[in-house]
């Protein structure tokens, strides 16, 4: 009975309808693993505020990788052109070009070519005040995203405003205003030109690019947002900072589900797929989480190590995580030295460590490829919140690091078309 209350304890609560959903997937999946039938479509808005992905379920649903290859260091390309530490940084949906932002307040917005490493605009910023005279930010850019169809850019910055961009020709379309402190996070909703802000004001905003329109305002968290995420579903997950809560905002419902297990403060979060997520924190701690469970499904503690002299020992805090979409592989990034790639075993119930990337620094921001072969870290000499340690000997720079990998699994798409 005890065991029994636990674990109800431990359930998300759900409306019958997500009930009804969630348990069609567990059936379907076992009934995959099995070998006796392959998983059916289910039907678009079986439930509210949990559609899947269009062909989610019609084919395995996640996509496993055996083994990743050390990457040779001699095949890591740096490119250099930031002043100040990378701060943020996204692939457009092609894999043709990386966006990167940073501290530096005259060189904001940087485009680069995946092939040839050329550094194809600039966008330069000016001094705070200065931003209808600009085209650029006026504060140090904390975040960015892309539009799934690569048409809008937009980024956040440590002086309350939002900009959004046309990628292609980094001309400045919009600016939205109405955060009352520093934006911290941005995900464009997969499919859409919905985007979702979060901000140390601790509120998310939703708006619509499109029409250059300001939809509504969510709040809940206690301390400030450090970290956004979405996908598909009109959702979006954030990280709480010394709140010490995961949150899922339900957007039609207007409803919020609450996770919790870091013991520091919650800096970095990503979606996985539309099931799980990973997220880091500064007690040094990488957790894999179940949108159905309030406590994480696995948690790797002191995952980069720690640092200081004997008797004065702290984890390293973890600055980044990535997740190749719907894949088993994982990505975090501290100053230890290393980035380092996990894979979700057992259904996502464990963390498996795989390898280590030397790469001197914090890193600040880290990104896969759609297709899975080549990981974007933003690399600086600060983190990217703050000025506590500076690394003399590491290089502001964006490192573009070679994947090889082998499928376990066979599908009729590539990772990046999920």
């Amino acid at each position: 009975g005890r065991r029994r209350r636990e674990a109800a304890e431990e359930e998300v609560d759900e409306t019958p309808q997500e009930k009804k959903l969630r348990l069609a997937k567990q059936y379907l999946e076992e009934l995959r693993q099995l070998g006796e039938s392959r998983p059916a479509p289910v039907p678009r808005g079986a439930a509210p505020g949990a559609e899947p992905e269009p062909h989610a379920l019609s084919r395995p649903h996640i996509l496993l990788f055996l083994q990743v290859q050390p990457p040779d260091p001699a095949r890591i390309r740096v490119l250099r052109g930031h002043q100040l530490p990378v701060t943020c940084l996204v692939i457009s949906p092609d894999d043709r070009f990386i966006f990167s932002a940073s501290k530096d307040g005259s060189l904001i917005k940087c485009k680069w070519e995946v092939d040839s490493g050329k550094r194809l605009c600039v966008v330069p910023g000016g001094k705070k005040g200065t931003e209808e005279r600009h085209m650029g930010h006026a504060s140090q850019v904390l975040c960015m995203a892309i539009s799934s169809d690569g048409k809008y850019l937009a980024t956040g910055d440590g002086n309350k405003l939002i900009m959004i961009w046309d990628a292609a020709t980094c001309k400045r379309l919009h600016i939205f205003t109405g955060h009352r402190d520093a934006v911290s996070g941005l995900s464009f909703r997969k499919g859409t030109h919905q985007l979702y802000s979060a901000s140390h004001d601790r509120c998310v905003k939703v708006w619509d690019v499109a029409e250059n329109a300001y939809v509504e305002t969510l709040f809940g968290h206690q301390d400030i947002i450090t970290g956004l995420d979405s996908l598909s579903r009109e959702c979006c997950v954030t990280a709480g900072g010394r709140d010490g809560t995961v949150r899922l905002w339900k957007i039609p419902e207007e409803s919020q589900l609450i996770f919790s297990g870091h013991q520091g403060s919650i800096d970095c979060i990503q979606l996985i797929n539309e099931e799980h997520m990973v997220s880091g924190a500064d007690d040094g701690s990488v957790a894999l989480w179940g949108l159905t469970k309030k406590k994480p499904l696995a948690l790797a503690r002191q995952a980069h190590g720690e640092q200081g002299t004997q008797g004065l020992q702290q984890p390293c805090w973890i600055s980044a995580v990535a997740a190749l979409r719907n894949s088993d592989l994982l990505a975090t990034g501290s100053h230890s030295g290393s980035v380092k790639l996990w894979k979700c075993g057992e259904g996502f119930r464990k963390l498996e460590h795989l390898l280590d990337i030397p790469l001197v620094g914090f890193v600040n921001s880290l990104k896969f490829s759609a297709a899975g072969d080549f990981l974007v870290a933003g690399i600086g000499q600060e983190h990217r919140l703050g000025r506590w340690w500076r690394i003399k000997e590491a290089k502001n720079s964006i490192c573009i690091i070679p994947l090889k990998q082998k499928t376990t699994t066979s599908s009729p798409e590539s990772p990046g078309s999920s």
